[in-house]
């Protein structure tokens, strides 16, 4: 007489049903949820997006991954978590992030490693981050199905804690601590993200805020010319830089 052996010895059943543990799974991941993201991506662009802001002087015989193929990696492990590029030398392997990344599970060439993807950050100029930046602000249009007549812009600028020696890190009495202070401004009706902007850790002063607004304001206004904006900040962006900028602009301000 066989005697049935369980796959894993000492498990019992619950509820009358056997409990199985298995190791024949094959390849697994612990991030299906990258797939959805592929999804949204799928129907946003963004990496054919950024990726056209900036020139790729490679080899095209010599080039395995494309900038949009690395940008497209780079978004989708920050979004699961995994903030740094060192993460992607065992990412890279992971069969659900070949998959987001249009790469077939087991067969499909695996992803780029930290080093290609260290080379990629640092490739664009002062010049193409601001493309991209302006890119986004497309973007942001273009999500709408029809033109504003009138958006209300928050902007505001936020303590963002570093550790170490990192490139714009300083020191910030106000948060006493080592920071970056990213500048972020969003639409005030529907909470979209219009411009996130890395900076030093230290308060913009007025030339700074008009400059980056003077940018925003007239990106908004080649998509949707006849829209009126209002600004809404805090008292450190109610400069005479600001406001001026602002009434040149024919934009209100809080």
């Amino acid at each position: 007489m066989n005697e049935t052996i369980p796959y894993l010895p000492g498990l019992s059943p619950v509820a009358g049903k056997d409990i199985r543990a298995r190791f024949d799974g094959g390849r697994l991941s612990s991030d299906g949820g990258v797939l959805l993201l592929r999804e949204i991506e799928n129907g946003l662009a963004i990496a054919e997006l950024l990726s056209s802001c900036v020139t790729d002087a490679r080899d095209p015989a010599s080039t395995t991954h494309t900038h949009a193929d690395m940008i497209r990696t780079r978004m989708f492990a920050i979004a699961c978590g995994y903030e740094d590029c060192d993460d992607l030398d065992v990412l890279r392997f992971d069969p659900a992030f070949k998959l987001a990344c249009g790469r077939l599970a087991e067969t499909g060439g695996d992803l780029m490693s930290q080093p290609t993807l260290s080379r990629l950050e640092n490739t664009p100029s002062w010049r193409q981050l601001g493309r991209m930046g302006l890119s986004m602000i497309d973007l942001f249009c273009d999500s709408f199905k029809t033109v504003r007549e009138r958006i209300v812009l928050d902007i505001d600028d936020t303590n963002d804690a570093v550790h170490g020696g990192q490139q714009l890190a300083l020191f910030n009495a106000h948060y006493d601590n080592y920071c970056f202070q990213p500048i972020h401004i969003f639409e005030a009706a529907t909470g979209k993200p219009v411009l996130s902007l890395l900076r030093p850790g230290k308060r913009p002063s007025g030339k700074e805020a008009a400059g980056i607004l003077r940018h925003v304001v007239g990106r908004i206004r080649r998509n949707w010319p006849g829209v009126e904006i209002t600004v809404r900040g805090d008292g450190h962006y109610g400069t005479p830089e600001v406001m001026k900028l602002l009434e040149d602009q024919g934009c209100g301000y809080i």
